[in-house]
């Protein structure tokens, strides 16, 4: 049943869904839907809307494949957001203060938001493997106490410019060159990277006996064990992945624009990788297509102001998309289920249909 239709129907039935559902609210509150949604594609070439949607879309797909690595094993890292935060601040306090070379100073960079991610992520993978705490609370509570540390780490490291308080600015030697496209603006360099993570995690997952036991735990833990795979092991190392890709989602802004870590850093990306996932399906190019549209539709919210419309309405479609997305995948499975049972019914000339996949016909 893993065809194209199992992959594709589900997410478009959800937009589809979304979109319907959202131009009834539109409607309702006295808007055109019509001029709605036209006002939110045309936008996309004004201006470096286009190039905005790239970049903000390289983030959400290093969070969203951090947040994918966890749901391959059925755990729900939801300290995302605080690893991506944490990550950033950390590496932006060290590449404020030391000096190297041009290229080793942007790598010491990411490789001190991966290892920072990934420990502090750790915290809670060695919580669930030696005292059985659910993932779920654990990154949780790890969100909350990453703002008060990162608060302190910018008060104690960092300094005023203005009214704005942020981290040491990053030397020259430590930026990453953008790829500029004139008037459309300039994309991240380190887009590049989230490009880079994508074809590893896609290799990883299904190219490599490690991503074959790491699926295998996720879809059953204890023929996983029977089997030989150390559970523990496989926890340990999906969490500390995970954390490490999160801990480096917030570079490509750092090292390609800002240069420094402010308190008004972008939040919400965290959250935001977790429904991307669930709309990519884990899947590296579903995921890229989700990381898109999510930064589209922000993007788009900007602009809704213009009309006279509340920006509101793309958290809404937002929202919409997520929910809908998980009915869709299941309606769909479940349909795909009785069409092979009833092709199996045939192909044994019964006419009736068969139990598959441990299910009763």
């Amino acid at each position: 049943m893993n065809n194209w239709r199992t992959r594709l129907l589900p997410a478009a039935l959800a937009i589809v869904f979304a979109t319907v559902l959202c131009s009834a609210v539109l409607v309702f509150s006295g808007a055109n839907p019509v001029d709605t949604l036209l006002e939110m594609v045309t936008q996309v070439g004004r201006g470096t809307t286009a190039v905005d949607v790239v970049n903000t879309a390289g983030s959400y797909y290093l969070v969203a494949i951090a947040a994918a690595i966890g749901f391959q094993m059925n755990l729900l890292n939801i300290g995302i957001e605080g690893q991506y935060r944490l990550g950033a601040c950390v590496a932006a306090i060290v590449g404020g203060a030391v000096s190297l070379p041009f290229g080793l100073h942007a790598l010491l960079v990411v490789v001190v938001g991966a290892v920072t991610g990934a420990l502090w992520c750790g915290i809670a993978a060695v919580l669930k493997v030696y005292r059985g705490v659910s993932e779920v609370i654990s990154t949780i509570m790890l969100n909350t106490l990453s703002i008060g540390l990162i608060a302190y780490l910018v008060q104690d490291f960092g300094e005023m410019r203005g009214n704005m308080q942020g981290t040491a600015i990053i030397p020259e030697s430590g930026w990453v060159p953008g790829i500029p496209l004139g008037g459309a603006g300039t994309v991240f360099g380190l887009v590049l990277l989230s490009v880079a993570v994508g074809v590893g995690y896609a290799v990883l997952v299904d190219r490599t006996r490690y991503g074959f036991q790491l699926r295998a735990s996720g879809l059953s833990p204890t023929a996983a064990r029977a089997g030989g795979v150390d559970s523990k092991r496989m926890i340990m190392s999906a969490m500390l992945i995970s954390g490490a890709i999160a801990g480096v989602a917030g570079l490509p802004e750092i090292l390609s624009r800002d240069h420094t870590f402010t308190v008004n850093f972008p939040i919400g990306y965290g959250f935001a990788g977790l429904a991307i996932a669930l709309l990519g399906r884990n899947h590296p190019i579903g995921i890229a297509f989700g990381a898109l549209l999510w930064a589209f539709l922000d993007k788009s919210s900007l602009t809704l102001d213009n009309i006279g419309v509340p920006k509101e309405i793309v958290t809404i479609l937002q929202g919409t998309i997520v929910l809908s997305v998980v009915v869709a995948y299941e309606l769909v499975r479940r349909r795909e289920l009785a069409a092979e049972q009833r092709r199996v019914g045939r192909a044994l000339g019964t006419g009736e249909p068969v139990a598959t996949g441990g299910e009763r016909a």
